[in-house]
């Protein structure tokens, strides 16, 4: 395991004082870079460490604030606060934005080597990014199976990655389809893995407060998932090129 460095950055974003998490690798050179999106929840130690092994693979990493250093754990308060965002395209684009211009900014960064990978809202800000015609290496995402405003998703320049669990009530089939419908009218490079038995936010351990119904934690496709992931980074934002 190589040594890594991590260390908060503070950012403008949505009218809120956004904290992220920094990972950068061993080293002092620059590296492809990814973009780490959180659950509706807020940034959490569980993203955090995801950006940590990023790092200790070799990428730069930036978990991404959603609530303005806030993790909600109320149920009432998330959807809430996520609700609205989720239905508004502009302010999705705007919270990727304010993050990607941080880990571009970020001098280990290869400014041209960037991918975005997302969880829930995270997600969905990702692909947010990409129907703006930002230039991604690529895209994952997981719970996000969101769309977007018609014909934006042809700006997409990357492929499209994304993992849903079977029996997510959240993201059900016709959600899936309506994805994939967009993707596949778009001419984008897309796939769907589909993680049998698996609820919404199967990749996300076990918390301590009220979930909502249909969320719940797949240990095995959890790790699954993690690893589809990393090899859909190796694949289009390998470490060297």
């Amino acid at each position: 395991m190589t040594t890594i460095t991590t260390r908060t950055v503070e950012y403008p974003a949505d009218g809120l004082t956004m904290i992220g998490h920094l990972a950068l690798p061993a080293g002092a050179d620059r590296r492809p870079a990814v973009l780490l999106g959180p659950e509706g929840l807020g940034l959490s130690d569980v993203e955090r460490r995801r950006a940590d092994a990023l790092a200790e693979l070799g990428y730069v990493a930036l978990a991404f604030d959603l609530h303005g250093g806030r993790y909600l754990g109320d149920p009432e308060e998330m959807l809430a606060r996520c609700m609205p965002l989720l239905a508004d395209p502009d302010r999705m684009r705007g919270i990727g934005h304010a993050a990607l211009d941080v880990l571009r900014a970020e001098p280990r960064a290869d400014p041209d080597r960037i991918a975005a990978v997302g969880y829930g809202t995270g997600g969905a800000i990702g692909l947010e990014l990409g129907r703006d015609g930002v230039n991604l290496r690529v895209i994952g995402t997981v719970n996000a199976l969101t769309t977007g405003r018609p014909g934006e998703a042809a700006r997409i320049r990357c492929p499209v990655w994304a993992g849903v669990g079977s029996e997510d009530p959240i993201m059900p089939p016709a959600q899936r389809d309506a994805f994939t419908a967009e993707m596949q009218a778009a001419g984008v490079d897309w796939r769907l893995v589909v993680y049998g038995g698996a609820l919404h936010a199967f990749h996300h351990p076990p918390v301590d407060h009220t979930v909502r119904p249909g969320v719940g934690y797949h240990p095995q496709h959890a790790q699954r998932a993690w690893c589809d992931i990393v090899d859909l980074l190796a694949e289009c934002l390998p470490l060297t090129e």
